[in-house]
């Protein structure tokens, strides 16, 4: 039987072994003296064993009785579930956890055509819209297009050339993006008619989805005295335009982009999400 098809087939008894093995592998490695860095007042170790530890609370059932009995849709799918927190616990977005500047180098630009399709969108999206709340979507996305093409050059250039100025620019650049789509959303939260206003968030996000995958990849190469201060000039925070956002639409496209489950990329965006609103965006 295909090792996939089984483990999905049987998620319940899946989760539970690779459980065990997340506590003992936990175990050896807090002998051994491995943290993989802090988390809160203990470690990396620990939290990990401890949330295991947990899910294995959650799945364990008392006997009822000598034959056992199926596992019920709703208790398959629960552990389904737990097996796709523990793989998002433990697997990081692909843009949390890059090797080198030159690998996220190169996957800043591998999303700038998505960039480019979303801000084209935006475009063209101001046709759907009643009459009267086109002007107010075209006046919220006006920079669009000219913040956008200079951040695709900006990141073209780091990859050639990744140097301290390069990137420098790269960080303002991503910044002002950013403050641009958080903007527009609150703007076009400000339409009165349904349809109009879901068409206009729904590109806005478009954009904005790329731009939130940017910045984290941006992030994880510039030291932290640099997120500091973009995170200071990101003036209109995350928590004011999280109203607004359609988690689905965004795990839709970070999944496809990275090739992944939804439910993975929901659950790795929500804590990436969490992560930049810690450090201040």
């Amino acid at each position: 039987m295909n090792a996939i098809s089984n483990i999905w087939k049987h998620p319940k008894t899946s989760a539970a072994g690779l459980l065990i093995a997340v506590v003992t592998a936990g175990g050896v490695l807090s002998q051994q003296g491995v943290t993989l860095g802090g988390a809160g007042t203990g470690t990396v170790v620990t939290l990990v064993s401890a949330l295991a530890s947990a899910f294995l609370g959650l799945l364990a059932k008392d006997p009822g009785g000598p034959t056992s009995e199926p596992v019920s849709g709703g208790a398959s799918q629960q552990a389904k579930l737990g097996v796709w927190a523990l793989i998002a616990l433990l697997l990081p977005l692909p843009f949390m956890s890059a090797c080198s500047g030159t690998t996220v180098a190169q996957d800043i630009v591998n999303w700038t055509p998505a960039l480019q399709s979303a801000v084209a969108t935006v475009d063209t999206t101001g046709a759907l819209l009643a009459p009267a709340d086109t002007p107010l979507f075209a006046a919220a996305t006006v920079g669009f297009d000219a913040a956008s093409n200079l951040l695709t050059a900006q990141a073209k250039a780091y990859l050639a050339n990744p140097s301290a100025s390069a990137l420098a620019q790269l960080q303002n650049q991503i910044v002002i993006l950013g403050q641009q789509v958080n903007a527009a959303l609150l703007q076009a939260g400000r339409i009165v008619d349904k349809a109009s206003q879901q068409h206009a968030l729904a590109a806005i996000q478009a954009v904005g989805t790329v731009v939130s995958a940017l910045l984290a990849l941006v992030q994880s190469i510039s030291s932290k005295a640099a997120v500091a201060q973009m995170a200071v000039r990101s003036t209109i925070k995350m928590a004011a335009v999280r109203p607004y956002l359609n988690e689905m639409q965004t795990a839709t496209v970070v999944a496809g982009h990275y090739g992944e489950p939804i439910a993975l990329a929901r659950m790795q965006m929500a804590q990436a999400e969490q992560d930049a609103m810690v450090v201040g965006f």
